[in-house]
């Protein structure tokens, strides 16, 4: 079973609970799809509404993550037979996993297997590849940026889209893989190339080693190599 899934939550820290979650699942040619909103308890911050657009009010009399039917269809299903597959999917499992779900079988991460495929895209977040990569136009009806379902569905356009254009490739394996990434994605210096950069402010690569605690992996990676950190 393909299980593509997107969670969405009060925060990015070990602390912050799940608020919904959206699976579509697929097995000999049969799909499910669920979402729910689930109360753990734990208010919705203004920022996390903001983004998400659940606030703390939606969420009154809605059942807890575990008795969550969406969550028993993951218990339900989680085999080593299994894969779930999403958009920076480490995230959506840290979640699960401080919930108290590990799951047993494969994964796949969209996020890092489309910078190993699609490496000149000048951002990855799973919205942009949406439209960068024309997903939009297998959607039978627009979908909704903010919703965990929508997200999932938007995640099984783009592995579709990855599966036909590299059929080869393992992606289970390129989700483990480090990205050698050439630009910049946000910051002073977006859309710039990153070896650039190393020669003339190496000062401000340095700084973002030492300081930035959540910088992504890919990045901390390329910054390294082309530091000379990394030969």
């Amino acid at each position: 079973m393909l299980i593509f899934i997107d969670v969405q939550t009060t925060g990015l820290e070990v602390k912050d609970k799940i608020i919904s979650m959206g699976l579509v699942a697929v097995e000999d040619e049969q799909i499910t799809t669920m979402f729910e909103l689930v109360n753990e308890g734990k208010k919705v911050p203004s920022i996390a509404s903001s983004i998400n657009h659940i606030t703390t009010e939606m969420l009154k009399n809605k059942v807890n993550l575990k008795d969550s039917e969406t969550y028993k269809f993951l218990l339900k299903h989680n085999r080593a037979s299994s894969i779930i597959i999403g958009h920076n999917v480490k995230f959506d499992l840290s979640m699960l996993q401080n919930a108290g779900f590990s799951f047993l079988g494969e994964v796949i991460d969209t996020l890092r297997v489309t910078k190993h495929l699609v490496p000149e895209c000048e951002m990855f977040s799973l919205q942009f590849l949406r439209y960068e990569l024309k997903l939009y136009k297998k959607e039978e009806k627009s979908l909704d940026a903010y919703n965990a379902l929508d997200n999932a569905k938007v995640v099984k356009n783009l592995y579709e889209y990855l599966k036909e254009m590299d059929t080869k490739r393992d992606f289970t394996k390129l989700s483990f893989q480090k990205v050698l990434l050439e630009k910049f994605e946000f910051g002073k210096y977006s859309g710039r190339y990153i070896e650039e950069i190393s020669m003339c402010d190496r000062g401000y690569l340095e700084w973002m080693l030492s300081y930035v605690v959540d910088l992504d992996e890919d990045l901390r990676y390329s910054i390294e190599y082309h530091l000379g950190s990394i030969l």
